[in-house]
């Protein structure tokens, strides 16, 4: 675990030059990220939006017929201030947003979406499924419990529909680099990444059959975060399903990272361990704030450091065995830092 930045990041929840720890086995990460990291200094910073948060669970239940689980559907979806002081009770920080359902013959399935404050809110929305499942079968008679989580979570897996209604933080990273900078500093020029983009990371990425995702290697920086902060990193999975966009902007690049499951948390499980309270304490996400906002700083600055390494690595891309030679290179002990 090494330190690298700081990354100079703006947004509504921080804007200041942060050091970032990462974890990981693949050292040259480090010196690449701190590429980055150089860039969104130079370029006057990383601008950072959260567009969206929230965590889920399925439950699924069995109606005799598809008929009534329709039925109950209609009606739960009449009930939802019902099913909010439900959830309510099972803790002061987890409340309710929406309920999402899919019918699969008889198989009714429910997805929870619920806010967990400071926590990524695993356990949080797990519970209030559970007791939110109890409520449901008292009601309605005619239900039968077969799962907590029934896989419409989407929990851990690759799936369309995080991306589409929500899982964890939806987090845009974005930067405009002068032409100069792309030159001295990435040693590529504007058009070169957007045109590597467009046939890397969309065009291969389709071929391949990607799911809602078209970039190099979110899940590098979000495993080494992850691991460096006490999160669960099997959430890497949903979370390195994102976008890379890049356009040519008045002879600069535009470069911006999508990340629509970015599931951290502050709090919870992990958090405890001695190297992870250091860590979250050096990127001041420890602090006395607003419900959440320990939180939502640490998302940002996830995004603005997977922006980091996406950026460095498609611009190593571009130039033929850069890639291979500083792996080379760096493997052997050469400075992070240059």
């Amino acid at each position: 675990m090494r330190t690298v930045g700081p990354v100079k990041i703006i947004s509504p929840y921080i804007e200041d030059q942060v050091k970032v720890p990462l974890a990981t086995y693949e050292t040259p990460l480090w010196a690449s990220t701190n590429r980055g990291a150089k860039v969104s200094r130079e370029a006057g910073g990383i601008h950072a939006v959260i567009v969206d948060e929230r965590m889920t669970r399925s439950v699924l239940f069995e109606a005799s017929d598809a008929a009534t689980a329709l039925q109950i559907v209609r009606e739960v979806q009449t009930r939802q201030e019902e099913i909010a002081a439900v959830i309510a009770k099972t803790s002061r920080f987890t409340k309710l947003l929406e309920i999402n359902f899919q019918i699969v013959g008889n198989l009714l399935y429910l997805r929870l979406e619920c806010s967990t404050g400071d926590a990524a809110g695993h356990n949080m929305t797990t519970n209030a499924a559970d007791h939110v499942m109890n409520w449901m079968l008292a009601q309605y008679k005619k239900l039968r419990y077969i799962s907590v989580s029934g896989n419409f979570c989407v929990d851990k897996k690759v799936s369309a529909v995080n991306g589409i209604l929500g899982r964890g933080k939806y987090v845009i990273a974005e930067i405009n680099i002068s032409r100069t900078i792309c030159e001295q500093i990435l040693k590529t020029t504007p058009e070169k990444i957007v045109e590597l983009n467009i046939k890397k990371n969309l065009l291969g990425t389709n071929i391949a059959g990607g799911v809602r995702t078209a970039n190099a290697h979110f899940a590098n920086i979000l495993l080494a975060l992850y691991l460096a902060t006490g999160q669960d990193v099997a959430n890497i999975i949903e979370g390195s399903q994102g976008f890379v966009h890049t356009e040519l902007r008045n002879n600069e690049l535009y470069f911006s990272v999508t990340l629509p499951s970015v599931i951290v948390g502050t709090i919870g499980a992990g958090k405890e361990l001695e190297f992870v309270r250091d860590n979250l304490e050096m990127l001041d996400c420890l602090a006395e704030r607003e419900i959440g906002e320990n939180a939502r700083r640490l998302a940002i600055i996830v995004a603005a450091t997977v922006l980091c390494g996406e950026l460095s690595l498609l611009a190593a891309l571009t130039n033929q065995g850069e890639l291979m030679r500083t792996h080379l290179s760096l493997e052997r002990g050469t400075s992070i830092n240059e």
